[in-house]
């Protein structure tokens, strides 16, 4: 994907802030206690924080949690769902935050879309010595017969290459790590994966799927070509067929520490 390709993937989410928050899953918190871990204390940004969905996660261990997200729709849900958090306006690329001032920075399926050369030594800047900086992906497990029938009939514009726990593995080893000089104030990478699922139906598995910045982007007969195409095998399947079902998914976590 190239950088103005990106950018309009990026900026997609907005008109569908709503939906976004209605149907995205939240994260395994045994994938976000192990991506705090080693931080050395618990104030932790979710950076590029959407509508909030890592940043509810996070209030469980008893972080102290400041979000920070660039489009102002997600950002106007976050602060209505989560009122008590601090939620700013601002990006990876320009963190409004004073130096040294987190322990941990976490990115909830965000990381991808960061500049990394211009990211990388910002987010070095906000982070305390020994500080932990952890991205988060919800991935479908495709080990599930019915899930990679769900992918081949999705298309890579509703499940792509990060959506899948091999694609996942390869794309995130070191794809989305500090650049620009910053790689030499982080360890080594760790990745570490936690079951999750998600309680769906068909439908509102169609709505989730929806909200891919792949489908958000497609021309609108596009989008709902894909969308059928998805309600005609999930009407078709025993296991997604009738009433509610559990969506089996991975929370795969890159973690690296700040030096």
């Amino acid at each position: 994907m190239d950088q103005e390709e990106r950018l309009l993937h990026a900026s997609s989410f907005g008109p569908a802030a709503v939906e976004y928050a209605e149907h995205r899953p939240d994260y395994a918190r045994a994938a976000v206690r192990w991506a705090l871990e080693p931080a050395p204390g618990p104030r932790v940004l979710d950076l590029g924080a959407g509508t909030g969905k890592l940043t509810a996660t996070l209030l469980a261990p008893g972080a102290r949690v400041v979000a920070v997200e660039p489009d102002p729709a997600m950002l106007a849900e976050l602060r209505r769902s989560l009122p008590a958090v601090r939620a700013l306006r601002g990006s990876a690329e320009a963190i409004p935050l004073p130096d040294a001032s987190v322990d941990a920075v976490l990115a909830g399926n965000a990381m991808h879309w960061f500049d990394m050369t211009v990211a990388g030594p910002e987010i070095a800047r906000v982070l305390a010595p020994s500080g932990i900086l952890a991205g988060l992906w919800n991935v479908m497990d495709d080990r599930a017969e019915w899930v990679a029938g769900l992918a081949r009939v999705s298309g890579s514009a509703a499940v792509g290459p990060r959506d899948t726990p091999t694609g996942w593995r390869a794309e995130t080893a070191d794809a989305h790590l500090p650049g620009n000089g910053a790689a030499a104030l982080f360890g080594s990478p760790e990745q570490a994966e936690f079951p999750h699922g998600q309680r769906r139906t068909a439908d509102s598995l169609v709505a989730t799927l929806a909200t891919r910045a792949g489908v958000l982007v497609m021309p609108e007969h596009e989008r709902e070509a894909t969308l059928d195409r998805i309600r005609a095998f999930l009407a078709n399947r025993p296991e997604t067929a009738r009433g509610e079902f559990t969506l089996p998914m991975l929370t795969g976590v890159l973690r690296v520490r700040r030096l």
